[in-house]
């Protein structure tokens, strides 16, 4: 005798029912935050008087050389460990992390601006620019931007952080507050904000000298739109 086949209908259980919401949820969200890393941002000189809604700004500094002449000679100095309280502004941090090489500029006609260095080709899918700082209201902005290599295409979006600094261990580290990346706040996202900041902020190529310095400062605050380095 043939055994009664049963062709009721698969009724998923509540388990069920509550994981395939959870994966519907993480990947609408997944899909979410990709959509806002790669929507466009714009980029301004100075924060406009009346916002468009749903826009993400990227507020520039300033890298006036007629402003940041003294930079070379305060760099210097603090590599050297002169005692005392060094002033940066963001012309001085801009100028000194510039585009525009030494050689670069030599070769340039009077007058003339300087060309940028290509930049350089790593094979890596995410490949980081030169940074931009911005010091305002006690708060240091670093921006950069950040070319994606995916499927053969290189799509740019732009990176920035804001915070001030903080004593760990040994020294001080930059302590972001805001992590945008495009028009993402990753800050809002433990993981993504973590990978940010190792790939992009704490790997920043940092001159040996400057790094050999930095150890020894006593102090680092923002005190409006400068930073003050104090070196014992």
């Amino acid at each position: 005798m043939s055994k009664k086949i049963d062709r009721t209908p698969h009724e998923p259980g509540w388990s069920e029912v509550i994981l395939g919401a959870a994966l519907s949820v993480g990947l609408g969200a997944i899909l979410g935050a990709v959509a806002l890393v790669f929507k466009p941002v714009v980029v301004v000189k100075e924060a406009p008087k009346e916002p468009a809604a749903g826009v993400t700004y990227f507020i520039e500094g300033s890298r006036d050389s007629n402003k940041a002449k003294q930079a070379a000679a305060k760099r210097k100095a603090f590599a050297q460990g002169s005692s005392g309280t060094f002033s940066i502004t963001e012309d001085d941090l801009n100028s000194l992390t510039g585009p525009a090489t030494a050689a670069a500029a030599a070769k340039a006609k009077p007058g003339e601006k300087a060309a940028p260095p290509a930049p350089a080709v790593t094979g890596e899918m995410l490949t980081a620019g030169t940074p931009n700082f911005r010091i305002r209201d006690g708060v240091v902005q670093i921006g950069f931007p950040v070319t994606v290599n995916a499927l053969g295409a290189d799509v740019k979006v732009i990176v920035q952080a804001q915070g001030t600094f903080a004593k760990k261990g040994d020294g001080f580290v930059f302590e972001p507050e805001s992590l945008i990346v495009g028009s993402c706040p990753v800050q809002r996202l433990p993981y993504a904000s973590t990978y940010v900041r190792n790939k992009f902020l704490a790997s920043q190529t940092v001159a040996e000298d400057i790094a050999a310095a930095w150890p020894k400062l006593v102090s680092v605050a923002v005190e409006g739109s400068t930073l003050k380095l104090t070196m014992p």
